[in-house]
C-alpha cells in the first residue's frame, strides 16, 4: 500500500502518522499488494544469543483472510491474532461414552483497519515497550549501565544495584 492509500481515509492516515512515529516501513510487494497483504519492517532486530551479527529486522504482516503474523520467527510464521476457546466438541469412544474437549481457536480481524492499527498496538507492547532498551543496531544495553552513563553526564553519585547487593557510585 502507498502513502497517497494510507491518507485517503483518516483512520489510515493515523496508522502512518504511527508508522512513521515509530520508524515503521511498508515493505509489501506489488504480489502481496494484490493478494491483500501487507508487510512490514519495524526498525528492531530479532535478539537471537549468539548471534547478534546474522539478526535481521522484524517482520509483521497483515492478511486478507484476517490473520496476523510475525513473518521472521525462528522456524515459521507464527500467528499474532488472539486466542479463545472453542465451543465445546464431544468425541465418541469406543465403549459408547462420550469425552468432551475444547480447543484454542484464533479470532481473525476481517476488517483491514482494524488489522492494521491491531499490529501497530501489538507491535508497541511487545517489541518497542519489551526490548525498549535494545537500540537499533541490536546491541543490547543493561539498564543499569544505561543509568550510570547518565548520571556521569550528571556528575551525581548514583546507587546501583546488581545481582542484589546495593554500591554507591
Amino acid at each position: 500500500m502507498n502513502r497517497r492509500e494510507y491518507n485517503s481515509d483518516p483512520r489510515y492516515a493515523k496508522v502512518l502518522e504511527q508508522m512513521d512515529l515509530l520508524g515503521i516501513m511498508d515493505i509489501s510487494t506489488t504480489r502481496q499488494s494484490k493478494n491483500g497483504t501487507i508487510v512490514w519492517k519495524l526498525p528492531i532486530k530479532n535478539e537471537w544469543p549468539g548471534n547478534q551479527k546474522n539478526a535481521t529486522f522484524i517482520e509483521v504482516a497483515s492478511f486478507k483472510t484476517g490473520y496476523v503474523r510475525n513473518q521472521n520467527s525462528a522456524y515459521s510464521n507464527y500467528q499474532l491474532n488472539k486466542q479463545v476457546d472453542s465451543e465445546p466438541r464431544y468425541y465418541k469412544l469406543s465403549n459408547g461414552d462420550y469425552r468432551k474437549y475444547t480447543l484454542k481457536e484464533r479470532v481473525l480481524i476481517p476488517l483491514e483497519i482494524d488489522r492494521l492499527e491491531y499490529l501497530i498496538s501489538y507491535c508497541l507492547k511487545n517489541y518497542y515497550i519489551k526490548r525498549a532498551n535494545q537500540v537499533v543496531d541490536g546491541e543490547y544495553i543493561p539498564k543499569w549501565k544505561h543509568e550510570l552513563e547518565l548520571r556521569k553526564t550528571k556528575s551525581e553519585p548514583m546507587d546501583v544495584v546488581i545481582n542484589g547487593f546495593r554500591y554507591k557510585i
